[in-house]
């Protein structure tokens, strides 16, 4: 690792050797990124390390020697082959239980493994699994601020309503079809849903949530977020929605991708004067004219604005008087303006 200081111009026949670690009593971060290994039979593993990282490797067991690492607060098995057998030590490593951030992500997981035993942990990935349940998330310290479940095969959000402070909910890519026991998630401000089979909005007023996302899923309505008033970003593309509703309290919105679905008008977004992202391409709305009175609050302040694949394009002038109507348009559709 590279503490910032110069190195001796004395040629060292294991500078290049990955799973070697330098005698550097200042060094408690070990990165093995990308090593290829299989175990850590070569790997001196200080007892100092405070984050240890073992991402892409070959790895299909623990090495018990981490267990003892009392100082380490980051460990990363991220895109590794361990399955539900060989993670289970974990659910033992009493030294451990101070780890502040536990990635799992990209494994071969069928289940939500055991981490009672980590009493301050801030951030638990296990993205990229098989797992098909939250059965056993209950017993997750309720310490918890950043859970990543997606691309999974999860079928209903439970045994997470203990989570009060949690402030990004990553649940993507999986099989759910209610947004359900969010109540409790006062402090959330991060909720990422694409990719499920949801067809109804419930956020039970989420007040200081920031980013949603509800990319390719079910719904046919964009009712549901009234209540969320510090919403910055929303995502709404790939769905079934035919009219723009539910937005006018949402006067903190910078980005709005209602993208893909089956729009024929913009409406409900003039009070949106933070607005500068806003994407409306693959629908089907047919007048420019109906566009720039429906962003008229934000026509100073909408930076990009995405209408390809719809009606609209094929009208004269098409770019030229969307710059007109926004003075300080920086890109329309592909287009980039200086």
């Amino acid at each position: 690792m590279d503490d910032g200081r110069k190195s001796s111009p004395v040629a060292n026949p294991e500078a290049d050797d990955p799973t070697v670690v330098q005698d550097d009593p200042l060094n408690t971060t070990l990165d093995l990124t990308s090593c290829q290994l299989h175990d850590l039979d070569s790997v001196e593993l200080p007892q100092n390390l405070t984050e240890l990282d073992l991402t892409a490797n070959r790895l299909s067991s623990l090495d018990t020697r981490i267990g003892h690492l009392t100082n380490l607060k980051k460990l990363s098995f991220r895109q590794n082959l361990i399955d539900d057998a060989a993670v289970e030590p974990i659910s033992h490593w009493e030294a451990l239980s101070g780890l502040e951030e536990l990635v799992l992500r990209d494994n071969k997981l069928r289940k939500v493994p055991d981490v009672s035993i980590f009493k301050r942990i801030l951030v638990f990935d296990i993205s990229f699994n098989e797992i098909n349940s939250l059965h056993g998330m209950s017993k997750v310290s309720d310490t918890l601020k950043e859970l990543y479940v997606s691309k999974n095969e999860v079928t209903k959000m439970e045994e997470i309503d203990h989570f009060h402070e949690l402030q990004i909910l990553e649940l993507g890519s999986n099989r759910l079809r209610v947004m359900e026991n969010l109540e409790k998630f006062t402090n959330l401000q991060e909720l990422w849903l694409g990719r499920n089979r949801i067809k109804t909005v419930n956020l039970c007023g989420l007040k200081c949530i920031r980013k949603i996302s509800l990319q390719s899923n079910r719904l046919t309505s964009m009712t549901g977020f009234e209540n969320c008033v510090a919403l910055e970003e929303l995502y709404l593309s790939h769905n079934g929605i035919a009219k723009m509703e539910g937005l006018s309290s949402l006067t903190n919105l910078s980005v709005l991708d209602v993208s893909s679905n089956k729009l024929t008008y913009v409406d409900d977004i003039q009070n949106l004067t933070q607005l500068e992202d806003l994407w409306l391409n693959d629908n089907q709305i047919e007048s420019i004219d109906g566009i720039a009175e429906a962003v008229a609050g934000s026509r100073e302040k909408l930076a990009t604005i995405y209408l390809e694949n719809n009606p609209c394009v094929r009208s004269p002038n098409y770019s030229s008087t969307l710059r007109q109507i926004f003075p300080n348009i920086q890109q329309i559709d592909s287009n980039v303006f200086s």
